[in-house]
Parts: structure tokens; sequence; C-alpha cells
């Protein structure tokens, strides 16, 4: 059945780096959309970046513009996100999720409700 598993979280100072990393199985990843999501304790999940089903268009958060990138490998069934200059207001669990591609892939599609695929979540902590 359809799995997405993430991995690579952990402990960092702020100002650090991590990358997390979503395994995908049981399907074809080439036609899926894959979104990162965060929940803060407290706080909704909230988008963080999404990728296309091809990898040529990502849509991020603009709280994360400029510091986070989202990267794909089909043939490997992985989807990355590379965060740098970690803040404390970085701390979440990070979900990894996916949708069936419908149309062109844009910032709309990069909504929460939109996925329905979901893995069980990496906790991310940014604290010195």
């Amino acid at each position: 059945q359809l799995q997405l598993v993430e991995s690579g979280g952990g402990l960092v100072q702020p100002g650090g780096s991590l990358r997390l990393s979503c395994a995908a199985s049981g399907f074809t990843l080439d036609y899926y959309d894959i979104g990162w999501f965060r929940q803060a304790p407290g706080k909704e999940r909230e988008k963080v970046s999404c990728i296309s089903s091809t990898g040529r268009t990502s849509v991020y958060a603009d709280s994360v513009k400029g510091r986070f990138t989202i990267s794909r490998d089909n043939a490997r069934k992985m989807v990355y996100l590379s965060m740098n200059s970690l803040q404390s207001e970085d701390t979440a669990v990070y979900y990894c999720a996916a949708r069936s591609r419908q149309g062109e892939f844009n910032q709309a599609m990069c909504r929460r409700t939109l996925y329905y695929q979901w893995g069980q979540g990496t906790q991310v902590t940014v604290a010195s």
C-alpha cells in the first residue's frame, strides 16, 4: 500500500542545518505532487514547501523562502527538504504528504487539505 516515511529530524542549534528525507513505497512517485508540512505544539499544521510531480516547480511558505530547498528523485522514490539557517520558530514535527497530480502545479496546489497520503512525521528541534 501507499506509504511515506520521513527521516532526518533531530536536535540542531540555531543557525544550523538539517536535511529531511521522505521515502515513498507502494506507488509510482512520478504521478504525485509532494508537500512538506509542519506542526508545532499548540498550532495548526502548516505548509512548508511543495514540489510538482516532475520536480520542475516548487513553492515555499514565506517563512522558509531562501532557507529551505525541496527536491526529489523519482527514480529513487525520495523527496528531500534541505533546511539551512534554522531558527527556534522552525521547531515542529515535519510531515511529507502526497497527492495525485492534477493539472498545472502552482502555489494553490500546496494547501494541506489537498494532500491525502501522510507520513508519520519526524521531529525537528532547534535549540541551543
